[in-house]
């Protein structure tokens, strides 16, 4: 059993630390099996956070500890989320450098609610957009891939260095075909691009939002609406782009007008399109890198900022198709050497 020191500068950097009712400190202290106290004995060197546990154990715990502490000291308020991302890094040994994942507000919602970057990742993801024109955004759902191209959106319309917003999905999901909902087109439409919505409404409010969707500055409208158009002075956002053809995907890609930007998001494991049609984003993905002004990044489970479970969920299944993959090829193997 040893014990280790992590100094803080006040009793309000170490409250910050600690978290209502202890909060935080418990989180850690069950993550690496520590007890964690809290010891003012010389005013000097300010608040010491005492770590009690064996070596290794303490060790990752002020490292939690000391990452924690410099997001505290860059202003942030740490939530059980950060606090669980923050934990995973360090038992992922990740944490070697640590820095602020939180960085610059990207936009302000219509409540007034900052938009920050909330992993290493997202933070990476908002800068491939700011220095690219075009970005492939891939990774898992929760990861913030639309939501945070959006806001980006939102504050390059805000700031006039776009002239409108336009937003498409593929109208494929899960089993379901536009011919069987009931309504209009309009109608048909509209339960694939909800997410699209939902991500407006929170940046600008129902009524800009509408405003704006009547004057044609923000269009959201289905992939097949994209054809045979050129798209100046836009920041255009694909949703969904697992779902795309790669004739669809270059039709897209190849829209870009003069002064424009383009995001592309998708999740590779979550494709719903025909068994035997390979996807437009994964061979995008594979054909774009290293072109110049094009970004691809890709999210881990570490990324999603969704509830703790969904990146154990999301984790449970990758170890699952693993399994299946590996499972498979010993199957071929052992079939060529029987042959």
């Amino acid at each position: 059993m040893v014990e280790r020191i992590v100094l803080t500068r006040s009793d309000e950097a170490t409250s910050a630390l600690f978290g209502s009712f202890d909060s935080n400190v418990r989180m850690i202290e069950k993550a690496f099996d520590v007890r964690i106290s809290n010891r003012n004995d010389n005013a000097d060197i300010g608040d010491a956070i005492v770590v009690y546990g064996e070596a290794a154990n303490a060790d990752k715990a002020v490292r939690a500890l000391e990452y924690l502490k410099l997001m505290v000291g860059n202003g942030e308020t740490l939530s059980e989320q950060s606090v669980e991302y923050v934990i995973g890094l360090v038992r992922d040994g990740l944490d070697e450098r640590p820095e602020s994942f939180s960085g610059d507000v990207i936009c302000i919602t219509n409540k007034g609610k900052p938009i920050k970057a909330k992993t290493i990742g997202q933070k990476k993801y908002i800068t491939a957009i700011k220095e690219n024109t075009v970005v492939l955004g891939l990774g898992p759902a929760g990861t913030g891939k639309t939501f945070l191209a959006v806001a980006m959106a939102v504050e390059a319309l805000r700031d006039k260095a776009v002239n409108r917003i336009i937003l498409t999905r593929p109208a494929v999901e899960a089993g379901e075909r536009l011919g069987f909902l009931p309504g209009d087109l309009q109608s048909k439409i509209d339960p694939y691009l909800r997410p699209l919505y939902d991500a407006l409404f929170e940046m600008l409010g129902a009524e800009n939002f509408q405003r704006y969707l009547e004057r044609g500055i923000i269009e959201i409208a289905p992939l097949a609406y994209m054809r045979g158009r050129t798209l100046d002075d836009s920041f255009i956002i694909l949703d969904e782009a697992q779902n795309t053809t790669p004739e669809q995907m270059k039709m897209f890609l190849t829209r870009l007008g003069y002064n424009s930007k383009a995001v592309v998001t998708g999740d590779l494991s979550q494709t719903d399109l025909p068994r035997g049609v390979g996807s437009g984003l994964s061979i995008a993905a594979k054909i774009l890198k290293g072109i110049e002004g094009i970004g691809i990044f890709e999210f881990s489970e570490r990324d999603v900022v969704r509830h703790h479970l969904v990146r154990k969920i999301i984790s449970a299944y990758e170890g699952y198709e693993r399994e299946r993959a590996e499972k498979r090829a010993t199957y071929r193997d052992r079939k060529d050497k029987r042959d």
